[in-house]
């Protein structure tokens, strides 16, 4: 399972200055606790991976600290979720609309139930992943 959404976010420039950004999640059940946001530049393509829950949390209270927060706020009378983004090479805010947002996990939720992440992992293949086959335990 696989489920992706486009959105066209707004890249915070200062001031009431907005350029816009398209940009795609992308939520699988094999990773059931992250969340892929591609942002899409004339510079090329930057991908993010964030908790789920973290984006989920954001929706109605800020959430997270450090590399990626999320908050909801209003812009332009409209309901948006604000998603700071921190790198050693900048930072970059963005807003999305909230209820792209909200539909985009609740999306989720109905194809990996909140407490059902672990059942979809699959650690022989991440444990595979992480070993070598000459290594010797």
């Amino acid at each position: 399972m696989h489920l992706t959404a486009d959105l066209d976010l707004r890249l915070v420039l200062g001031g009431d200055r907005m350029l816009t950004i398209p940009a795609t999640l992308t939520y699988a059940a094999a990773e059931p606790f992250a969340v892929t946001a591609v942002f899409r530049t004339s510079e090329g393509a930057v991908s993010w991976v964030f908790g789920r829950d973290l984006l989920e949390e954001g929706l109605t209270a800020p959430a997270g600290e450090g590399d990626v927060a999320v908050w909801p706020s209003v812009a332009q009378d409209r309901r948006v979720v604000c998603l700071s983004l921190v790198s050693p090479s900048g930072s970059a805010l963005l807003q999305a609309d909230h209820a792209q947002v909200r539909q985009f996990l609740d999306s989720s939720l109905r194809e990996v139930p909140r407490g059902t992440e672990a059942d979809h992992l699959d650690l022989d293949a991440g444990l595979a992943a992480l070993l070598d086959d000459d290594t010797v335990l």
